[in-house]
């Protein structure tokens, strides 16, 4: 079965599921445009609800290709159906459009700026070295699932609002809407392993020495977005006590690692590399860049970029410490002798001149 027979075989046999577990929803396909990805979805609306869920027909076609039974992915996908369509959200369309009503439930994300180039040009964004920070409407803040709707420059000139005015309240309710959580390495093995881990393993006593700090929010998803925050450099570089790089996981996380001065950056920008191709699925790499904070100084950038700030900023204090005090040149030495000669000559003439008319006197 080829692919475009499978989604419509798909369609069909879900359609024919839900009937028999009386579960009313509308099925159809559609193409999802997303940061990161762009797929054929089968999208399913609960009836009387204007929002749905939109699941990766592609991934359903692997699994296919792979060998699963046709019959056994359909009883999977209407599986899922049945367990996440309950905790959809019902929606006021009237409300999307009220500012004062969504503007509490902005969110603010990162993604990587160069595969998005042409998803960027439909939302607002703003850059931020070779990442772009995007915003997004919370649709259920009450429920673990999330759900969420992308601010694109339509919605926001249907609402009648500013790029400004959006950032200025994205900045303010984002936080506090999705804190930033940071955890040392430690805290976060613990808390996979249990609380048996202390006692078996002896992981604890090594939580003061952390090498390696986590960076996220409380649902660990689109995490990495706390790199917009207006607090969140000062709090990680509080936590870890002095400068930093910034490893993106993927866009659920960041790893921090203390600038203590043994870190090579292209070091830390291999293991990036090695981790997205081997370990992070390609809809959920943020970039394969290395940064950096300097809490002194307050910078944010790409870890080359502060490489290159350090080694200019050493090369000038050399510098200066070996260039030897200038000598005055000929010119001016001999303008000097010269001024020097001339204050002479005058203060002799008119020694003599006294002489001569004290003499006269006498």
């Amino acid at each position: 079965m080829n692919y475009e027979t499978f989604k419509d075989e798909l369609v069909e046999e879900v359609k024919a599921a839900l009937y028999e577990r009386d579960i009313a929803a509308e099925i159809s396909t559609t193409v999802v445009e997303k940061m990161n990805q762009t797929y054929d979805s089968l999208a399913v609306t609960p009836e009387g609800s204007n929002i749905g869920m939109n699941m990766n027909m592609q991934i359903f076609y692997d699994s296919y290709e792979r060998g699963v039974e046709f019959e056994e992915i359909v009883e999977r996908v209407t599986d899922e159906i049945e367990k996440h369509l309950p905790t959809m959200p019902m929606v006021d369309v009237e409300q999307l459009t009220n500012y004062e009503k969504m503007k509490e439930r902005i969110s603010m994300e990162v993604v990587g700026y160069e595969r998005n180039a042409e998803m960027l040009s439909k939302v607002p964004h703003e850059r931020m070295e070779d990442m772009a920070v995007i915003y997004r409407f919370e649709l259920n803040l009450e429920n673990e699932s999330r759900s969420t709707i992308l601010i694109t420059h339509s919605l926001l000139e249907k609402m009648g609002v500013t790029y400004e005015q959006l950032r200025e309240d994205a900045v303010k309710n984002a936080p506090e809407l999705r804190p930033a959580v940071i955890k040392g390495m430690s805290e976060v093995i613990l808390e996979m392993m249990g609380e048996e881990a202390i006692e078996e393993y002896g992981v604890e006593p090594f939580i003061s020495e952390e090498m390696m700090y986590v960076a996220s929010v409380l649902d660990k998803t689109a995490g990495a977005g706390v790199l917009a925050y207006e607090t969140f450099f000062n709090q990680a570089a509080e936590r870890l006590g002095g400068d930093f790089f910034i490893l993106p996981s993927s866009i659920h996380e960041l790893l921090l690692v203390p600038d203590d001065g043994t870190k090579s950056f292209h070091e830390l920008q291999a293991m990036v590399k090695e981790v997205n191709a081997t370990q992070v699925s390609p809809e959920e790499r943020l970039t394969d860049s290395v940064y950096h904070y300097d809490c002194k100084n307050h910078v944010f950038e790409l870890a080359e970029k502060f490489e290159l700030r350090k080694h200019e900023k050493t090369t000038e204090t050399i510098e200066n410490k070996e260039k030897p005090k200038e000598k005055e040149s000929i010119l001016v030495d001999l303008n000097k002798k010269k001024e020097e000669i001339a204050r002479n000559h005058a203060k002799n003439a008119v020694e003599k001149k006294d002489k001569v008319k004290g003499g006269e006197a006498l």
